[in-house]
């Protein structure tokens, strides 16, 4: 206070030298002391701005440091130098103004709003750097806190409102925070959606439901991209056409959505898509095809194996290769599906460690489907989309060397000609 008093008195003195009467109800000496006043306290906030935002900002942006970067990017240095002019007014005023004066209740009432509204601006740049600390953070993943940070701005500015209006009307904080309950009706319904989105967000924060950078799928909002920001009321998601939709914070725990963060945290992406099998090109293996598939790498031993176990079938039960009826045999579609799941096994593209089967599913109208159930071991959606396009182009193409066909609707198809077979001459 000692420098604060000085300061004062050298006003006055100024004013006494300058010729002006230092009598309280003096207006010259009222207008002149408000001006010397301003003036100090401009150049309070010059030296101040000059000092943070020249010497420690440029101190600040050669630190290996990134929270002090994220300060100076927020303007907190800029918004902290406000402060000063006002402390400055409010506690020279009394010293320079008579006390009973209205001029030092105007004079006190504004440099404390003014006072107030720079520390609330200062703070909610310290609230912001903090959010942005954390959300480039590894723990953001497991817990978002930008729905808090807002909560505690929301806090901090009805708290200073209520200082402000307190200070407008010389009441007691508490005498109009006694006065609230009458209202309280009022703000439930004006502050609706942040209270819901409040409790939401303890919610999505314990239980981990969503994170900043989760992929999520929510159709009833259009919205299928990444969580770009947890707030308070809105979860911000940018979708794959780069757009942006927002979905009430409170809609996450009251209606169902699709969290993609499963599969990108797992090893492997799911790949899990059927072949429609013709059913008129199922057929039993004749030795020809046999002999044809023998040359195939993958399925070489497979084919060899189930040889052997026919033969010994067959012999154990006294049967014969003519005995149609009876005898085992080997189908089309059946080494095919063999091959399917050989060829997958040696894909350097598909995880090993994972389910891996091609199976057979009911038939339907469109034909037997064959699924292909892996999983892709590169989960990036590009390179995993066309990984799943190669194997399908395969096995489509590879299709007429098992004697089988894909079905679709159209009535103009001609069998290909096998390379083994030679074509009729027209007649």
């Amino acid at each position: 206070m000692q420098p604060i008093r000085e300061l004062s008195q050298g006003i006055v003195q100024l004013l006494s030298y300058l010729g002006f009467s230092t009598e309280s109800g003096s207006a010259h000496y009222l207008s002149a002391a408000v001006i010397c006043l301003l003036v100090i306290a401009w150049l309070g906030f010059y030296l101040t701005s000059f000092f943070l935002r020249h010497v420690i900002s440029h101190w600040v942006l050669r630190t290996r440091n990134h929270w002090d970067d994220e300060l100076h990017k927020h303007g907190f240095f800029r918004r902290f130098s406000h402060i000063i002019p006002a402390i400055i007014v409010y506690l020279c005023a009394p010293l320079v103004i008579a006390e009973k004066h209205v001029l030092l209740g105007v004079l006190s009432k504004v440099s404390l709003i003014y006072f107030l509204l720079a520390v609330i601006l200062a703070v909610n740049a310290v609230l912001d750097t903090i959010s942005d600390v954390y959300n480039a953070s590894y723990l953001a993943r497991k817990a978002p806190i930008t729905g808090f940070i807002q909560v505690v701005k929301l806090l901090l500015a009805i708290i200073a409102l209520v200082l402000i209006i307190a200070n407008v009307l010389d009441k007691s904080p508490i005498i109009l925070l006694s006065g609230l309950g009458a209202v309280t009706a009022v703000l439930l319904l004006v502050f609706r959606d942040a209270i819901l989105g409040f409790v939401a967000g303890i919610q999505i924060a314990a239980n981990r439901m969503v994170t900043n950078g989760d992929w999520i799928e929510m159709s009833k909002y259009g919205a299928d991209g990444n969580v770009l920001e947890v707030g308070l009321t809105t979860v911000k998601v940018q979708n794959w056409d780069n757009t942006i939709t927002t979905i009430p914070t409170y809609a996450l725990i009251s209606e169902s959505f699709r969290n993609w963060r499963g599969m990108q945290e797992s090893p492997g992406r799911r790949i899990k898509r059927s072949i429609y099998i013709d059913i008129h090109s199922i057929r039993f293996c004749d030795a020809k095809s046999l002999e044809r598939f023998k040359q195939v790498r993958y399925i070489r031993q497979y084919i060899q194996d189930k040889l052997e176990q026919v033969s010994s079938y067959n012999k154990d039960n006294d049967i014969t290769e003519e005995d149609l009826l009876n005898s085992r045999r080997l189908t089309n579609i059946g080494t095919f599906r063999a091959y399917m799941v050989h060829y997958l096994k040696q894909h350097p593209e598909i995880n090993q460690n994972m389910t891996l089967m091609v199976r057979q599913l009911a038939p339907t109208e469109l034909g037997v489907p064959l699924e292909i159930y892996c999983f892709s071991a590169n989960k990036n959606w590009v390179e995993y989309e066309g990984i799943q396009s190669d194997l399908f182009d395969h096995f489509l193409a590879i299709l007429p060397i098992f004697e089988l066909r894909a079905y679709q609707r159209v009535g103009d198809y001609r069998p290909p000609v096998l390379s083994s077979e030679k074509p009729k001459d027209d007649e």
